[in-house]
């Protein structure tokens, strides 16, 4: 709750002896204007009368009349007066200010701080000080109009700005009808961020938790720190208490610092619900999680970066899956620097990865230091899962060889692969590769290139001898890429379309692998893709990099590029369409020998097919699907999007694995009428046959505050959610 009362007045005395009828002149620094203007110069007196407009600085003063006595440096100003200063204003019957001093005094005035659109009226509103307020039978409100629909009345209050404000007999009004009543409520009255208590979240889940409240408090440290505390309470289980740390050192370094802990005294009896693992706790048991994310920037292209994410167990996403810090910070993109979750943390979450890196860039070069370590929430031990402690990466961008048509580029890289149980140690390696790009005409373009890898490892784990301990191959990978780009230009007249561009790029790739001795290689070795594709290769399955491959790889992708024309005559170009497929055919498959051999030759890949539609800002369409010649559909995933123009929106998704998953997912929110919005989220896992979530909700929302509840059935809970808010105040 901020408020901004404050009036300032400089006024000038007139220069020489007018006693009527007179004219400010024009470079006074207040201008006062009237249907009648007079100066008694025995009183040292200004008057004003009808329709006076006094002007200063940012401030304009109205009224029916006014004066200004020198002697005493008061301006009165009274018959509907009225003061506007920016964006903000203080009406009222009678305002008298003190010029020299800053104080003043309006009466059955009312106020209007545009910031927060809070309005404040009271009998009278003293300002005492520069800074400080008194206000006599105070009424404060958001809500616009004579007759709000809330509004906190009290029998006075003291105000500082940039402080704090104290209101005493304080009631809660809804339509003038008290609905809660305390003798004393104090405030922040600051502009800027403020400490305090923070709206709770309420709820009640039938089987997991029972009532559940969470009060969160705010602490403003200092303009670049700041701290949130939340204290939890939940029936079922017991209290969990939570703080998040936030800091921002100018544009360089900034982080945030999160954790919880809870003992959970919830008995809970399961068996392979998460992968393979099964639970049976009858005791109390200590949940925690934390989150560290900091980044420093030296300079565009020198960072040090950590997301460090841990939770106490495989559980936790699952049991704190409606409501989690995790879950209310998770962002998409990175636009906000303190919002920076990027995962959904809820019960669908296969691990959780924690990381430190450090970057450095040039030119043509770039250096990247890094530790993972990755929690895998199906395993029934960790102690298996491989760690990177710590992983080197020095890459070399495609660039000229000196005055040649030749170009290159190289990629080296160290690791070192942990794990409790199982093969760990040194891995290291070197690729540089040579290009020839060549234009064979204005529509094709051909790409010889070679890769030359050594490969070097070393063992530490307890299993390794002499025989296996260490090692090293090298092998060359040969590659060459055929690619075009074929386009045509429609003129159109459709919606503000006046031309679409037709493009098709065909592209066609073959990589060679020699073979490569596989004995005594560990098991460690890292899996990624070698084959050459370019842009293609992220989209070929993977392979050992010391595999074997005779490949060849195809791509055709179309796209419609519409240009739109404002009424102003500029232009505007966005893709309508985007269709892609791909397939690779593997040789080697196709020749391989299959004498004695049980299963047939597979040497076609799956093909991936992608496609994208937007016909219409208000229509979007995106499939993203992989079909096995021999089997048939093994991916399929749809997203449909609709929406208009008054903010309804519908959002159908399908998820389809082969013999691991098939869901269906549907978010719908529709403005029932005028104030009144409703919302339905439907999400079946088809694979296991079970409900994942059945959501209904109903919204209210007035111009200065809004009521809602939700509704959300799960196959292993129920909860309810109320929902209430009031403009400028806040949610609960």
């Amino acid at each position: 709750m901020v408020m901004m009362l404050g009036v300032i007045l400089w006024l000038w005395p007139a220069q020489g002896g007018w006693t009527q009828d007179l004219k400010m002149p024009e470079d006074a620094p207040v201008q006062i204007e009237a249907d009648e203007l007079s100066y008694d110069q025995e009183k040292d007196l200004y008057a004003a009368r009808g329709n006076v407009v006094i002007t200063y600085g940012d401030g304009v003063l109205t009224a029916a009349s006014a004066e200004y006595d020198r002697k005493s440096n008061l301006a009165t100003a009274w018959g509907n007066a009225l003061l506007q200063m920016a964006r903000d204003s203080l009406a009222g019957d009678k305002i008298v200010v003190n010029v020299e001093d800053k104080t003043g005094v309006a009466y059955n005035s009312k106020a209007f701080y545009a910031r927060n659109h809070f309005y404040i009226s009271g009998n009278r509103i003293e300002k005492t000080g520069e800074n400080t307020y008194f206000i006599d039978q105070p009424v404060a409100t958001t809500c616009d109009g004579d007759n709000p629909d809330w509004e906190i009345a009290g029998r006075s209050m003291k105000v500082t700005l940039e402080g704090y404000g104290l209101m005493k007999g304080a009631r809660l009004r809804a339509r003038h009808l008290p609905v809660f009543y305390t003798p004393l409520i104090a405030f922040p009255a600051k502009t800027k961020r403020q400490s305090g208590f923070l709206f709770p979240y309420l709820g009640y889940s039938k089987d997991k938790d029972g009532i559940d409240i969470e009060i969160p408090f705010f602490w403003a440290i200092n303009p670049q720190m700041d701290a949130t505390f939340f204290s939890r309470y939940m029936e079922k289980r017991g209290y969990k208490q939570g703080a998040e740390f936030r800091y921002y050192a100018g544009g360089k370094s900034f982080g945030t610092l999160y954790g919880d802990f809870m003992e959970d005294n919830k008995h809970a009896t399961e068996t392979a619900a998460v992968g393979s693992q099964s639970r049976d706790w009858q005791g109390m048991h200590r949940r925690w999680s934390y989150y560290v994310n900091h980044q420093t920037n030296f300079d565009s292209q020198f960072y040090i970066r950590t997301d460090i994410r841990r939770v106490s167990d495989s559980w936790y996403f699952r049991d704190f899956n409606a409501h989690n810090y995790y879950l209310a910070n998770y962002a998409t993109t990175e636009t906000d620097p303190f919002r920076k979750v990027p995962f959904q943390g809820n019960e669908s979450l296969p691990s959780l990865e924690s990381s430190a890196r450090v970057y450095k860039g040039w030119n043509n070069f770039s250096l990247m230091a890094r530790v993972s370590s990755t929690d895998d929430f199906s395993a029934v031990n960790n102690d298996r899962t491989l760690q990177q402690y710590p992983e080197i990466v020095f890459t070399g961008m495609k660039q000229q060889f000196f005055s040649t048509p030749l170009y290159y580029d190289f990629t080296g890289s160290y690791d070192y692969f942990y794990r409790g149980e199982g093969q760990k140690g040194h891995y290291a390696d070197i690729a540089p590769t040579i290009s020839l790009p060549l234009n064979i005409s204005r529509y094709a373009k051909v790409t010889p290139q070679i890769t030359l890898r050594e490969v070097y490892w070393n063992r530490d784990d307890s299993q390794a001898n002499s025989d296996n301990k260490s090692g090293n191959r090298t092998v060359y990978n040969a590659g060459l890429s055929i690619s075009s780009r074929i386009s045509r230009v429609f003129a159109v007249k459709m919606q503000n379309w006046d031309k679409i561009k037709h493009e098709i790029k065909p592209e066609l790739f073959y990589s060679y692998i020699p073979g490569v001795n596989q004995d005594h290689l560990p098991d460690y070795i890292p899996w990624m893709n070698s084959f050459m594709a370019g842009s293609l290769s992220s989209n070929i399955a993977n392979t050992n990099v010391l595999t074997e491959q005779n490949a060849v790889a195809w791509a055709l992708t179309n796209t419609l590029t519409a240009r739109a024309k404002s009424k102003s005559g500029l232009h505007s170009y966005f893709e309508l369409l985007r269709f892609k497929l791909f397939q690779v055919y593997d040789i080697n498959e196709a020749k391989k020998d299959m004498a004695g051999a049980t299963a047939e030759r597979r040497p076609v890949s799956d093909l991936g097919i992608e496609f994208d539609l937007k016909p219409h800002p208000f229509i979007t369409f995106a499939a993203r699907n992989k079909y096995n010649p021999y089997v048939g559909w093994k991916e399929m995933n749809y997203d449909l999007g609709l929406s208009d123009w008054r903010g309804d929106y519908l959002t159908v998704g399908y998820r389809y694995t082969l013999d691991s998953l098939e869901e269906i997912n549907m978010v719908l929110k529709v403005n029932l009428t005028r104030g009144f919005s409703g919302n339905l989220v439907l999400r079946r896992d088809q694979f296991n046959d079970r409900i994942v979530e059945n959501t209904v909700g109903l919204t209210y929302q007035a111009q200065c505050w809004g009521v809602g509840v939700d509704y959300t059935k799960t196959y292993d809970d129920e909860r309810f959610m109320l929902k209430f808010s009031l403009a400028g105040l806040g949610l609960l």
